[in-house]
């Protein structure tokens, strides 16, 4: 009997969207990370922020992936940045077919970098490649410093780990968070990563994220 790893099948038919897309934005000299993390971990409120304080400096677009609702593109249209909504319809993750479509739509030669919002899920976004340049992993410490070891794959193919809501850890006893453990179970993953503490509320720590976005831009040449 001929059996087919259904699996296998669709990362490959995945996997050449993914080439396709990362061929375009190369074309294009576009910088394009993708955004994963928890639901509720701060992702918007990130890119909320980011476009607000780089927008003299940073031309930027955001493709957001929800379940769901327009609520997250809003809020980005609401910055003055253009943004197009995926919705998945139950999907757990984005595919990169998904991402080429939206990309069409997107205004891409007057962006510089473009931020891929994927759907709040720390397991099935690190298997999808979407074209992008890297991945970025958000873990907020309302979640707790066991996700690097419970969820090792996201971080071992992340090349930040933002470290959000930092602003907890002094405004309330609720919260156990180990910032140190979770810098060491990290690196013995991906001994490459780099870890930036960040309050997208406050500022805090904000700049030194922007600055490592600026040197990304930097080295497209």
């Amino acid at each position: 009997m001929y059996k087919v790893n259904i699996g296998k099948k669709i990362l490959s038919a995945n996997d050449e969207y993914a080439l396709k897309n990362s061929q375009f934005l190369s074309g294009q000299k576009k910088l394009c990370l993708n955004i994963i993390s928890s639901p509720g971990s701060g992702k918007t409120t990130i890119l909320v922020r980011t476009i607000k304080e780089l927008r003299n400096k940073i031309k930027i677009g955001v493709i957001e992936g929800d379940i769901q609702t327009e609520l997250d593109a809003e809020r980005i249209r609401a910055t003055g940045a253009p943004a197009i909504q995926i919705n998945t319809n139950g999907s757990c993750h984005l595919s990169a077919a998904q991402v080429s479509s939206a990309l069409d739509k997107l205004p891409t030669r007057d962006l510089e970098l473009i931020f891929i919002e994927n759907v709040g899920n720390l397991v099935c976004p690190s298997a999808f490649e979407l074209g992008e340049n890297a991945k970025i992993v958000v873990l907020s410490v309302a979640e707790g410093d066991d996700k690097p070891v419970k969820y090792p794959a996201i971080f071992a193919r992340s090349k930040v780990l933002l470290i959000n809501k930092i602003d907890m850890l002094a405004t309330t006893s609720q919260v156990d968070f180990d910032i140190e453990r979770v810098k060491i179970d990290a690196r013995k993953l991906n001994k490459n990563i780099e870890i930036f503490p960040i309050s997208a509320r406050t500022g805090e720590g904000m700049t030194i994220w922007y600055d490592w976005l600026k040197r990304q831009l930097n080295n497209l040449g």
